[in-house]
């Protein structure tokens, strides 16, 4: 316990950064979206950023399910007490999901979550037959009572999410309106990633200690690293899949060419991603290669900020793995309930992830919230998470350079009705110096 202590006050502080982080960076992100260069070319870089994040958190789902690196885990481990003789149906859980992201009150969204409980009769307890999963509650249902509950001490992410994601629609329809607005959420998320890089830079002292409690109390090591490495392996075969074979199946559809020339173009950019572990660090190399590939300058000034803000198809796959693997250590089985609300939220965490080092830990931390798991046991993964922060931030960049590409291939013609690419707000250089001042 007091070994630990160090560890819960780090862990206490990444999750008081959940809401202010969430909400700012979500608002700023959309509300600052720039749909008057052209309605068409933005909506195609949306519709293909969203369409990749879902399709890495379901590919992150599957992979996990099917290798399942966190079963047979120790026998030891202390696990949540689970009433048992609580009925949950995957159908309530659904409905739960779409209470949950429209909450009556969004102070109480901040502190809690609804959720459907079922109260069997005293009757009908002892019998077997409830035993099942499956059974036909039709013909008991005047007996059964159904309470939506009020989940404290866990967040409801989707609900937050939900109105974050209004508002910065709402602000964007504003225009010049809005403008104050959208400064003060920019001004916030701005602070809170400062604020989140002040609390990654305690991590190594605050993971120790996590560590260092997690491994006292598992008997077998071995069986420790054993699960580690299928994680890890179970990651990075996602990352190659989704990069090698979702983004290019997708490419190939919208523009019947293969992508690995362009992507052969790219080694410098994904280098550089894989040192820095930054989307926005290589952001004016991204856009410097794309601009000597020829790709349109204004499609590169509108795809590539907006993706290095909101496109994280690594840190999606990354959380949904990551998640399902602490639960399979946990002797939790979840099920198709839980994986559409870490499918969501995962997917929402994504964006809110600031495009720093490792600031996915506080949208892990939020993932692993939203489905009722303990946020303590992140501290397994953080033993190999640096080095899978720079393969999934390698994976983010690639997409938003193929999402760019597709996006000017796609949008030649309105391009060229817009009139000449040079009249652009500012020339290249002008632009990569002032991404480089901001990074």
């Amino acid at each position: 316990m007091y070994i630990k202590f160090p560890g819960d006050i780090f862990l206490r502080m990444l999750k008081s950064l959940i809401i202010p982080l969430l909400t700012s960076s979500v608002i700023s992100a959309i509300g600052a979206l720039d749909l008057s260069l052209s309605k068409k070319i933005a909506l195609r870089s949306i519709i293909f950023y969203a369409t990749t994040t879902v399709c890495a958190v379901v590919l992150g789902i599957i992979l996990v399910w099917t290798i399942k690196p966190g079963a047979g885990g120790p026998k030891d481990i202390k696990k949540e007490k689970h009433d048992p003789q609580k009925v949950v149906l995957t159908t309530d859980t659904l409905m739960d999901l779409g209470r949950n992201m429209f909450p009556p009150n969004l102070i109480e969204a901040a502190i809690g979550q609804g959720q459907i409980s079922i109260k069997v009769p005293d009757q009908y307890k002892a019998n077997p037959r409830f035993s099942n999963k499956t059974f036909n509650l039709k013909d008991y249902y005047p007996e059964w009572e159904f309470e939506e509950k009020l989940e404290l001490r866990s967040t409801n992410v989707l609900g937050l999410v939900t109105f974050s994601v209004v508002l910065g629609v709402t602000i964007g329809k504003m225009g010049h309106r809005g403008q104050p607005l959208l400064t003060f959420f920019e001004r916030l998320s701005e602070a809170m990633m400062i604020i989140t890089g002040w609390v990654i830079w305690l991590s190594p002292v605050g993971v120790f200690f996590l560590v260092i409690a997690q491994i006292m109390d598992i008997p077998s090591f071995a069986a420790l690293l054993g699960q580690l490495g299928l994680y890890f392996g179970t990651v990075l075969l996602g990352l190659f899949l989704h990069g090698f074979g979702t983004l290019s199946v997708i490419y190939f559809v919208c523009t019947r060419t293969l992508p690995f020339r362009t992507i052969a173009g790219l080694s410098q950019v994904l280098a550089t991603a894989f040192g820095t572990a930054s989307s926005s660090a290589t952001m004016p190399i991204t856009i410097q290669t794309l601009d000597n590939m020829g790709l349109d300058p204004r499609v590169t000034r509108f795809v590539i900020p907006v993706g290095a803000t909101i496109n994280m198809d690594g840190t999606a796959l990354y959380e949904a793995v990551a998640a399902i693997f602490i639960a399979q250590r946990n002797g939790l089985d979840l099920g198709i309930g839980h994986a559409a609300a870490i499918c969501i939220t995962a997917t929402a965490a994504s964006i809110g992830a600031a495009g720093i080092p490792q600031a996915g830990l506080v949208t892990m931390v939020m993932v692993l919230d939203t489905v009722g798991l303990p946020a303590d046991q992140i501290s397994i993964i953080l033993a190999v998470d640096w080095l899978l922060d720079r393969f999934r931030t390698t994976v983010n960049v690639m997409c938003d350079c193929l999402g760019a590409k597709l996006v000017d291939m796609l949008s030649a013609t309105d391009l060229r009705k817009m009139g000449d690419p040079d009249k652009v707000n500012a020339d290249t250089h002008e632009l990569v110096e002032i991404v480089k001042g901001d990074v």
